[in-house]
Parts: structure tokens; sequence; C-alpha cells
């Protein structure tokens, strides 16, 4: 475990120490508070964060990617990943520091949206339970797309192509679930293949839970998506280090 802290710190430490990590802030704040005042949050006139909860998939999809693309691509990109896989710590241990040290930042940019819940609380009487699970899968959805930035950020020294391989993957498995998607893909294929697409689509889980209904399938749902693309980062990792 001491190799997984001296990461998870290490990591953690390097977000905060560059201008990236404020910037990073500055704009997910920023566009995490616009975009359900742009929807009529005031014009609902009910006081609740379905607008903002439902903003997030959407924000995720591009802030999630440019926080995961850095962790492994720059590291191949400056050669310090030959020194880190000679450390004497486990490729498991590299990855899981570097994966909580990221999740935590992210963990970070959500408490620091905590003037909306503030607001609706003031303007009205909330459900506060649907706001804390709201906030639950709003944290495994970042887990969910930090998983698959990572992985991807592992495939390549570049993080311009990390974060666009990312976008797009993190983009699939958001508008699996869409309505107008389904439609579409209902036109084609069989009822049956159309439920298994929804059911694999991180918004749909996410809806679910920010509805306040947590289920053991939704949260099983999440915890499979994160070890698996954290699985295939560390077979990656492991593979380059035997080469």
């Amino acid at each position: 475990m001491s190799g997984f802290w001296a990461v998870f710190k290490r990591e953690l430490k390097g977000y905060f120490t560059t201008p990236v990590a404020y910037v990073f802030l500055v704009i997910f704040l920023f566009f995490s508070g616009y975009l359900p005042f742009r929807d009529g949050f005031f014009e609902m006139r009910q006081a609740d964060l379905r607008l903002f909860f439902n903003a997030l998939p959407l924000l995720f999809v591009f802030m999630v990617p440019s926080a995961a693309m850095r962790l492994w691509a720059e590291e191949r990109k400056t050669g310090s990943i030959e020194l880190l896989l000679t450390l004497p710590i486990t490729v498991c241990q590299a990855v899981l520091g570097k994966f909580f040290a990221a999740w935590c930042f992210l963990a970070i940019a959500l408490l620091l949206t905590f003037p909306l819940p503030m607001t609706v609380v003031y303007l009205g009487q909330p459900d506060i339970g649907q706001i804390v699970t709201g906030y639950i899968g709003a944290l495994l959805l970042a887990g969910g797309f930090l998983a698959i930035g990572m992985f991807f950020s592992a495939l390549t020294k570049n993080q311009v192509i990390s974060f666009i391989l990312s976008v797009v993957a993190c983009a699939i498995f958001v508008f699996a679930g869409n309505p107008t998607t389904l439609d579409y893909l209902a036109l084609t294929i069989s009822p049956a293949m159309v439920n298994v697409v929804e059911s694999l689509s991180l918004q749909t889980h996410f809806e679910s839970i920010s509805r306040g209904v947590v289920e053991f399938k939704d949260m099983a749902y999440f915890i499979i998506v994160i070890s698996a693309w954290v699985s295939a980062c560390i077979v990656v990792l492991e593979e380059r280090k035997a080469n």
C-alpha cells in the first residue's frame, strides 16, 4: 500500500502545482452553473437539481477526458514512465494511485458546486436525499469516464489523441441511452438488442440514481465499468513494462 499512497499523493499534489487544475475547475464550475440556468432553472418553479444533473453527462464527456488525458500520456512523452515502472511498486499500485488521485480531484470539483444545492435549499424545500444520491451518481459517472480516459491515455503519448479517443468513447456510452438513438436503433435491430444497448449506457444508470433510486444493478454496473477499464489499463502497461 505504500506504493499506492506515494503515487496518489504525488499525482494529487501535481494537479495543484500547475495552472491546469485551476483552469479546469473554473471552466467546470462555470458551465455546471450556466447550463441549468440556461435551461430554465427559475422558470421551473421547482426546488430541485434535476437540470444540473441532466447537464452533467454531456459536460463530463468533455471535462473528464481533459483531466484524464495527462495521466499516462504525459508520463510517456517525458519518459518518466520508464522510471515509474522501475520503482519498487507494482503497475497495479501505480494505476490505482493515479486513478484515485484523479477521481479525488473530480470529487473536489463536484464539491465546489455547493452553491447550487444551497440555492435550491434557500428557494424551497427540496428532497435532500435525492440531491445526495444525485451527487453519488455524478461521482460514479465521473469515475466511469475517468477509467475510460485513463485507458486511452496509456495507449498513446499524445495527449490530444488521448483526449479525442476518450471523448468519442465516453460519448458512445452516453448517447447509447439517448431516446433518439434508441428510436433509431429500434428500426434496425430487435427490441431485445435495443434493451441491451440501453443497459450499457452510463447515462441510463446515472439517471436512475439521480432520481433518488439507488439500486444494486446500477451500483454494480458502475463498479464493473470502472474495474474493467482500469484493468485494461493495467494490462496495457504490464505489456509495456514486459517489453
